[in-house]
């Protein structure tokens, strides 16, 4: 399965975003999903996960409250919807693949081009 993230920008702190993970040549159905961000002279960091089988989610301390992840598998597609950003959000986004549980593995090469996402005034 190929994935394809979009809808970052650039947000005021505060504002609100929604990713879009786009994939293609397979279906999601059953397969954990999660998004990842990496940010400059940052380490690559799990964000947000939902399970294959039972639509759990998981989600960083950092972002808990404010951000929620969804699928619609018939659309072949997942959301995350990124509530109240702050400046450290600021970061390229990525979905994947991967391990859904206490954190996000995603599986390596799974993910496609992310999306910039900028949090500034």
């Amino acid at each position: 399965v190929q994935l394809q993230a979009s809808g970052g920008g650039l947000v005021q702190p505060g504002g609100s975003l929604r990713l879009s993970c786009a994939a293609s040549g397979s279906t999601l159905d059953g397969l954990d999903i999660g998004w990842f961000r990496q940010a400059p002279g940052r380490e690559r960091e799990g964000v947000s996960c939902i399970t294959g089988n039972s639509g759990s989610t998981w989600h960083v301390d950092s972002v808990k409250g404010r951000f929620a992840i969804s699928r619609d598998n018939p659309k072949n597609m997942v959301y995350l919807q990124m509530n109240t950003l702050k400046p450290e959000d600021t970061a390229v986004y990525y979905c994947a693949t991967g391990r859904c549980g206490f954190g996000f593995l995603p599986d390596f090469g799974s993910w496609g081009q992310g999306t910039q996402v900028t949090v500034s005034s």
